[in-house]
């Protein structure tokens, strides 16, 4: 089952709840990178840094954020009260991370290392539910999120 999928110089990196394979742009598996099946979602959504050196994936089993190295070995692992079932996760040009909290009702900006929050960017105050995906537009220099069971979009205009 793919559950997330991104690219990254020619390479598809593809997750399947437990695992993080490599893929060929035509669809050839080239490796498996990564596994941890001590849960049902440990990885779920996964994103490349714009330099192809890291691998963001969001392991909602246990509320992490990993950060990977393109062979599999972790780099950082990073847990927040505010990132409850991470969901969704963005890398940006600018090499930070954007990851969604689906119980947590929040979307949050990390370093590009994978190790520290840099700013709460929504919560359900500002009308946040239930997010499943989140992406940055740099031309109109927003954070979109995309919610389960919602046919509306929250965009969030950054300063």
């Amino acid at each position: 089952m793919c559950a997330g999928i991104a690219h990254h110089a020619g390479n598809l990196y593809v997750t399947s709840r437990t695992a993080l394979y490599q893929y060929t742009m035509i669809g050839e598996l080239a490796k498996k990178i990564y596994e941890d099946t001590t849960g049902n979602f440990t990885v779920w959504k996964c994103a490349a840094s714009p330099t192809g050196d890291r691998i963001y994936v969001t392991n909602s089993s246990y509320n992490k954020l990993l950060t990977l190295s393109p062979d599999g070995t972790l780099i950082s692992t990073f847990t927040d009260p505010e990132l409850q079932y991470p969901w969704g996760v963005h890398a940006t040009p600018d090499g930070q991370v954007l990851v969604c909290g689906y119980n947590s009702n929040t979307a949050i900006q990390v370093d590009g290392e994978g190790k520290r929050k840099l700013a709460t960017l929504a919560t359900m105050k500002d009308g946040l539910s239930f997010p499943v995906s989140v992406c940055y537009n740099s031309n109109t220099k927003e954070v979109i999120v995309g919610r389960m069971n919602n046919t509306k979009i929250l965009a969030l205009k950054l300063l």
